[in-house]
């Protein structure tokens, strides 16, 4: 697996638009698996023996298990012998490697950006339609991380996981994988300005998302797809 430092440097054949240190390792763990051609089944290692390799704290290389659980890529096995393994690729996650595969093609940004505004919709009302006391704690909780987000990256970071837990609670596998397999390729979007603009901008994207994460949570989805065209068309 390329090396990360405890630092979170990221090695320079990591994966583009990687952005914070367990996305790296998620990165690099899924390059491993594939490079390796491990197949379902296979054992990937534990929490521990990632901890020793990687150096990085045990809630980066938990958060990066957790992403690649979440994509289908690892399982996670509890109790004695148990571990992380290779999770059986099905259509979804063959469907979110090509989607990733296609970063060097021209547009691609204009690209993801289309076809994540065509699912918006989708994806956040079946959010509201099956959202447990514990999704929206979780949201909330990703909301205030994204108050909180001082300068462009931050809040770019906060902003994508908030829409990828959103995701992570319709429970349309296909569209799910469609939908968080865009969000990589908005990494490259150009940086607002950290000035006076930008907080402003900021803060009027806040409360878009407030607005969404609150329609979720009270199941309302007249307000939801309210809250989603005012999302796709606030720039």
């Amino acid at each position: 697996m390329p090396h990360l430092s405890a630092s979170g440097q990221p090695p320079a054949d990591v994966g583009r638009g990687a952005r914070t240190r367990a996305e790296l390792l998620a990165v690099a763990l899924d390059e491993r698996i594939r490079s390796q051609g491990l197949a379902p089944g296979e054992p990937v290692g534990t929490l521990e023996s990632l901890r020793a390799e990687t150096g990085l704290g045990y809630a980066t290389v938990s958060e990066a298990v957790r992403l690649l659980r979440d994509r289908g890529v690892l399982e996670i096995r509890p109790g004695r012998g148990g571990g992380l393994f290779v999770a059986d690729r099905g259509p979804v996650v063959r469907l979110r490697h090509t989607l990733l595969s296609v970063t060097e093609e021209p547009g691609t940004v204009a690209d993801a950006i289309e076809l994540r505004d065509h699912l918006e919709e989708l994806i956040d009302v079946g959010a509201a339609r099956h959202r447990t006391r514990r999704d929206v704690a979780d949201l909330r909780a990703l909301l205030r991380r994204l108050r909180a987000a001082a300068g462009w990256d931050a809040f770019m970071r906060a902003n994508w996981a908030l829409h990828e837990r959103i995701a992570a609670i319709s429970p349309n596998a296909m569209a799910r994988a469609v939908y968080t397999g865009t969000l990589g390729h908005l990494g490259a979007t150009s940086a607002r300005p950290d000035g006076a603009a930008g907080a402003a901008y900021r803060a009027g994207r806040y409360q878009v998302h407030a607005d969404l994460v609150e329609a979720i949570a009270a199941g309302d989805e007249s307000a939801v797809r309210a809250a989603v065209a005012r999302h796709n068309t606030t720039t």
